[in-house]
């Protein structure tokens, strides 16, 4: 498998390193932030997505198991730089 390949997860710990390694912050899309719920982001300094707010990890992964997701990633970028890619995907 190549290094720019993409990875599914739903390890916490991973999604958090990989998050982190890359100074990004659990976030949600602050208009659908609602009783404990919302649009999950992870918010890496530099992107102009200012409707963000920022949770804890413990909510973060709250939302993340109670809508049932995986976490799309990718490590590398195919010239081998850090790549930012993710999405979630239903499991």
């Amino acid at each position: 498998m190549s290094a720019s390949a993409s990875h599914t997860t739903t390890d916490h710990k991973k999604i958090q390193e990989w998050a982190e390694a890359r100074d990004g912050k659990p976030a949600v899309v602050e208009s659908t932030a609602k009783n404990g719920g919302g649009l999950l982001r992870i918010n890496f300094p530099g992107y102009a997505e200012d409707n963000l707010k920022e949770i804890s990890w413990e909510e973060f992964f709250e939302i993340f198991d109670g809508n049932n997701l995986q976490f799309l990633y990718q490590e590398q970028t195919k010239d081998g730089g850090e790549s930012r890619f993710f999405k979630f995907v239903n499991k």
